[in-house]
């Protein structure tokens, strides 16, 4: 099994958020899918089966947890194959086509935050606003520093009992509509570096307040990357860029 590693959503090698991509005949057992993503030790490892159709099955681990939605992993895996695809995964059917510029959009389902009263037990300085989309729990600070300067309480995080959380405030600098952060301690991640479901609820959050149709996130990461979204009713388009940095070669068979 070969597996490539691609920095995705970023232009510029050992920046974004680094995937490992798997394609394969068909899939391993689970087990072994789980223990090579905690080998490569990164946010996801994805494997790829193409299918008779033309199409391919995508599946997405973190170093514990298989997944149901993975961005920056779709947008690697999309980079791996040229770019052009049509992914059936447990999310439903993801499509990702080139740009012009060179990104990859990827077309994937909207998912709205809904206000909720914060867990007691997290503690977030300058918190304004809670939410809790389909998976995932949405926290917005006061201002961008609070976002950027924030050294999270991981404990507190995980209480919310969500698969993870993101901080996020408008955005600070020409350009850039949110900056955002993600922290994901229940799912092995202490701080993911970019994250394209995240953005899947930033867009309707940001876009509703700021009535926009078209924006762009900075996910403020030590390694830092750029999202590009466009809501489109239930779904949202995200689109981003991607690098190959690396082949490993795993020498322990299914």
């Amino acid at each position: 099994m070969e597996l490539t590693t691609v920095d995705a959503f970023t232009s510029t090698p050992f920046t974004g958020n680094p995937a490992a991509i798997a394609v394969l005949d068909a899939f391993p057992d689970d087990s072994y899918m789980q223990s090579v993503a905690l080998e490569m030790n990164l946010s996801e490892t994805a494997f790829v089966v193409s299918r008779e159709d033309g199409d391919f099955d995508l599946r997405w681990f973190t170093p514990t947890v298989e997944v149901d939605l993975c961005g920056h992993a779709t947008l690697a895996a999309a980079h791996v194959l040229g770019g052009t695809c049509r992914f059936h995964t447990r999310s439903g059917l993801l499509t990702c086509v080139p740009t012009d510029d060179g990104w990859i959009e990827m077309d994937f389902p909207v998912d709205r935050p809904i206000e909720a009263d914060p867990p007691s037990t997290l503690t977030l300085p300058g918190l304004v606003w809670y939410g809790v989309g389909r998976w995932d729990a949405l926290a917005v600070l006061r201002d961008a520093r609070l976002v950027r300067d924030l050294v999270p309480d991981l404990e507190s995080v995980a209480s919310t009992g969500t698969r993870l959380v993101t901080v996020t405030a408008a955005g600070d600098r020409t350009g850039i509509d949110c900056v955002s952060r993600v922290f994901a301690p229940n799912a092995g991640i202490p701080e993911d570096p970019v994250t394209g479901s995240a953005h899947c609820m930033l867009a309707e959050y940001w876009g509703e307040r700021l009535d926009r149709i078209e924006l762009v996130g900075e996910q403020a990461s030590s390694r830092g990357g750029i999202v590009r979204m466009r809501r489109r009713g239930e779904r949202v388009v995200l689109a981003g860029q991607a690098v190959t940095v690396a082949a490993v070669q795993m020498n322990i068979a299914p």
